[in-house]
Order: structure tokens, then sequence, then C-alpha cells
């Protein structure tokens, strides 16, 4: 096929923060899908806070961006021309080939999208990765039952949104921690009973405010002074889902860990760390559930759409920053 593609390419390793000299934008052919393969044309891929422990040089769940080749991440797009016997020309599917504008795959990586059931975006996010992530740690590991306090940090994110609204669908009192007037207006929305700036009252001092009798729940998408402070707050057999730590990413120098350690003995807690790529065989279970709850209205979700190749590094790095509410996505191809 003639044309021009293009792609996010990792020049450089980063050193605490990263900036956008780390990335380069890159241009090749557009590729011809030989016997087996499909050419697609991506409509949006993702950005996602576990891409920035990829950027460094070293092994972990999974494999660091190799510097010099196009970064890969949760895409969604069109199959433009098709050599492969289960898909065709115009399918919509989602694929791990994200940071480029055309993907060529043989297939073993793909699931078909349905269109009709809800926006093709929504694969990356709400009914995807993210939604399945929130669904699997808050149900799985944190069991939260009818009358209890669940806190999650990092409440506006595509994570902790999700997870929230699924707290409270559980029957729960749910409290929420954001970085911006904005994002606790729209957790409100959302049905959060209580929300707090993190950037304006420590976490201390709101949930002794918010949940004087303690949590039950800790939703953990943050780490860090959050992590420590649920520890405190958390009642005798209390759950910590231990989602992630995007406070701690972008460290230069390991910070230290929770002061209150011991209070995991005495209070007999219970803390989950998982891995979602490591449970995919509930994944159709959940978007059976999730879907339906979006049907109702009762799982909303909000994006942040950045348009344009170009500009996925800023979307990137924005991420990391707390910019986005709800799912950061980069626009690059059409949608319809």
């Amino acid at each position: 096929m003639d044309g021009v593609a293009r792609e996010i390419r990792l020049v450089a390793r980063p050193q605490g923060f990263p900036d956008e000299d780390l990335f380069e934008v890159a241009e090749t052919s557009i590729p011809d899908p030989a016997d087996g393969q499909v050419l697609i044309r991506n409509a949006y891929f993702s950005v996602d806070p576990y891409m920035r422990p990829r950027m460094n040089d070293v092994r972990s769940y999974v494999a660091p961006f190799t510097l010099g080749e196009a970064m890969t991440g949760g895409a969604v797009g069109r199959v433009a021309s098709s050599h492969h016997p289960l898909y065709a020309e115009g399918d919509w599917v989602l694929h791990p080939l994200g940071w480029r504008e055309w993907a060529l795959s043989d297939g073993s990586a793909l699931r078909k999208l349905d269109p009709a059931v809800a926006p093709i975006s929504t694969a990356l996010g709400v009914l995807g990765m993210p939604g399945f992530t929130a669904w699997y740690g808050l149900h799985e590991l944190g069991t939260p039952a009818e009358g209890e306090t669940v806190f999650v940090s990092g409440a506006a994110g595509a994570v902790g949104s999700a997870a929230g609204q699924m707290a409270r669908i559980a029957g729960c009192r749910v409290i929420g921690s954001a970085g911006s007037a904005e994002k606790l207006e729209w957790l409100r929305e959302l049905g959060f009973d209580d929300v707090f700036d993190y950037t304006e009252q420590s976490p201390r001092h709101a949930l002794a405010e918010l949940a004087p009798d303690g949590i039950d729940v800790y939703f953990d998408n943050v780490g860090g002074d959050h992590l420590e402070c649920a520890i405190g707050a958390l009642r005798t057999h209390g759950r910590i889902v231990a989602c992630g730590s995007i406070s701690r990413y972008n460290d230069a120098e390991p910070a230290p860990g929770p002061r209150n350690m011991f209070l995991v003995v005495t209070k007999r807690l219970r803390i989950h760390g998982y891995i979602i790529s490591d449970h995919y065989e509930r994944f159709g279970e959940f978007v059976e559930q999730a879907a339906a709850w979006v049907g109702e209205g009762r799982l909303r979700y909000r994006e942040t759409v950045v348009e344009g190749i170009e500009n996925a590094p800023k979307a990137f790095l924005g991420l990391l920053r707390g910019e986005n509410i709800g799912k950061m996505l980069v626009k690059v191809g059409p949608a319809e």
C-alpha cells in the first residue's frame, strides 16, 4: 500500500521524570500484509501508567521498550487489508501494537470489536484493560461487602473511576482522592460519597475527617503517602488492593516505604498485588457485566483525547502529571 506510516520510538532512557526529547516520530512505508497477516489502520491507542517503568532498562513482569523501535500498547483500529481467514476488511479490532498509525499483525493477539455495543474507544478504557483491572481487583481481591467503606486513590483515572463506581454498585460507601476541583466535581457526579483534593489536604487528615471510624478496603493506584495513610485508617481485617504506585514511577532513587507496616500484623490486614494480564480467562465475564452497567448508565466514563500521533509523547507525560480525567487516549486515524 502506498503512503507513509508514522510511529513513535523511544530513543533514550529517562532519569527521573521523562521529557519529550526521549521520543521521536519516525516515518516508514505502509506495509503490505503477507499470507496470514492483517493490516490495521489505527484509530486510537492508549497511554497508560505501566508504560513508564517500561521506559527503564529493567526487566519486570513485562519487557522494557527497546530503544529505536516503535513503542507498543493497546490500540483499536480497522482492518484495511487482510490475508487472514478470521479477519475481513472493515473489521474493528483491539490489539497490542499501539503508538503507530498502521499496524501489521499475524492475528495472534487480535480481538474483534462490535461498534454497536459501545464506541470502539471504550475497548481501551471502561470495557477494556482499565475497567477489567478495576473489576478484578475490587471484587476478587478487595471483596467488598455491602455497607463497607472503600477508599480509592487516583480516583479520577480510568481504573480508579471504574473501581469507585463498582464499589458503589456493590453497596459500599466510597471515598476518592484526586488532584483538582474539576476531577472532584466529576467524582461527585459519579456518585462518590466523599472526595478530597490531595494537593490541598493530606490523605491522613482527609481520612480522619471523612472516615473517623476507619475504612475496610483501600484500592491503591498511587502508593506513597496514600498507602501509608490508608494502612493507618484501615480497620481490623482490612484489605489493600495493590494496583499501582504512580506516585513513585518517576523517582530517581527508591523512596522509603510506609513507616507503619507493623500495623499490617496488628490489624491482620491483607495486601494483594496483581497483574491483570494473569487473569484474562475472566475477561469475558467482566465485559458482559460491565457492558450491561454501561448500558444502564450505572458505570460511566470519560475520555481525554489528544489528537495526532506527533502529540503522543505530550499525552503520555500529561498522564504522568495527572492532566487527564478518565482514560487518556491518542487519536491517530478515522474512528468510523
